[in-house]
């Protein structure tokens, strides 16, 4: 029997669940994103929240990937200084994101488009740079596109428990925590409101089953207010 070195635990590997602290910093040391408790205030002064734990399975687009691919095969407990260019970070800026709309788009939603604004397009998010002559010069490019940014990063645990493996990813992606168990598949109860999201949830299936190796069903229950009726 080959003996697994020890040395192994203590390094990162594709599929690991890390839990880490991050700060992101533009080339000019303007914090844009962190979950450090020091730069997260100083990023939103006014917040009364706390920054939370980012829990990400390494491998599978839930961070960027210049900073996971830099992670494998390095070790849990130590911090590390991420420079990236804007191909492993926010991507290229695109001329053909920045697009011209009418001006009848936004009265039609009773909206008064002006420069500096951001709007939903459809799951989009696009920035007003100019409104004239009934255009309104939108873009589609993320506000770090183009840029060189830079990461801290402390990598504080490497994640073992299977239940708190699923439980972190669920809230990933649906930004709400939802009742599961694990068996021999994961089951995700939904109740009440929740079995709106049934649809939703189902589109997962496929990451679920491609992260854990174990096929995903989703159960409708009854709440027990309804029960009590």
């Amino acid at each position: 029997m080959v003996e697994k070195n020890n040395s192994d635990s203590k390094k990162i590997f594709p599929n690991d669940f890390l839990e880490i602290e991050f700060t992101g910093k533009t080339s000019e040391d303007k914090i844009f994103d962190s979950n450090i408790k020091e730069d997260f205030e100083k990023l939103f002064p006014s917040s009364k929240e706390l920054p939370k734990p980012f829990i990400f399975s390494l491998g599978h687009g839930m961070f960027l990937n210049g900073i996971e691919n830099f992670l494998i095969d390095k070790e849990i407990g130590k911090r590390y200084e991420i420079d990236l260019s804007p191909e492993n970070a926010f991507g290229i800026r695109q001329q053909k994101l920045v697009q011209v709309m009418p001006t009848n788009i936004f009265s039609k939603q009773k909206q008064m488009p002006t420069a500096g604004m951001i709007f939903n397009f459809d799951g989009r998010l696009g920035k007003i740079l100019s409104v004239s002559g009934g255009r309104v010069i939108v873009d589609f490019n993320h506000p770090l596109a183009g840029k060189n940014v830079k990461y801290n990063i402390n990598v504080i645990r490497k994640i073992e428990d299977i239940n708190e493996k699923v439980k972190s990813f669920i809230e990933f992606l649906f930004r709400k925590p939802l009742k599961f168990e694990v068996k021999d598949k994961i089951i995700i109860h939904l109740e009440g409101k929740e079995k709106e999201l049934k649809q939703f949830i189902e589109l997962f299936s496929e990451k679920f089953k491609e992260v854990f190796g174990m096929e995903l069903e989703i159960m409708e229950v009854e709440s027990k207010e309804s029960k009590i009726k």
